[in-house]
């Protein structure tokens, strides 16, 4: 005959087990109170916690915003002297004062970055895959992916 575990055996008496515990109204009373102020307090500290996240999301706004500011003030202040204006009517207006020579630059590339010229055009047919597409794409890419822009020559 098989010997059973005690502990399987032995089945737990719901009643026996609640039997045992003895409160008081006091602790009943207590324990109520805790229940209570948990069920009051908790959505009040979610609604904390979401305005101090907003706090400081606007804190940072406004950080932001004053450097901003700043950054405008020093701008202003900059174009308050005269030597600035005249070194930005230089650059960006191309202004010059009376008996100076400008020399305009017209092509400052880089050699590297210059396009080689375009090949003659062959006289020979060539015969190419069937499949277009992806040289389309291809080109396409290329021609978006290039650093400086090829123009074809007046005819």
């Amino acid at each position: 005959m098989p010997r059973e575990h005690p502990q399987a055996s032995r089945a737990v008496d719901v009643r026996e087990w609640a039997g045992g515990i003895r409160l008081s109204a006091f602790a009943v009373i207590m324990l109520s109170l805790v229940v209570l102020g948990t069920w009051v307090l908790v959505p009040s500290i979610g609604t904390y916690l979401g305005q101090r996240q907003q706090i400081a999301a606007l804190e940072h706004s406004v950080q932001v915003t004053q450097d901003q500011i700043d950054a405008l003030k020093q701008e202003k202040a900059r174009w308050g002297d005269p030597a600035y204006i005249t070194t930005q009517a230089r650059e960006r207006l191309y202004y010059v004062k009376p008996g100076e020579v400008v020399y305009l630059v017209d092509n400052d590339l880089d050699p590297a970055e210059i396009p080689p010229e375009q090949k003659a055009v062959s006289d020979k047919l060539q015969e190419s895959g069937a499949d277009w597409m992806p040289q389309l794409l291809r080109s396409i890419t290329s021609a978006g992916m290039a650093k400086t822009a090829s123009v074809a020559p007046a005819r």
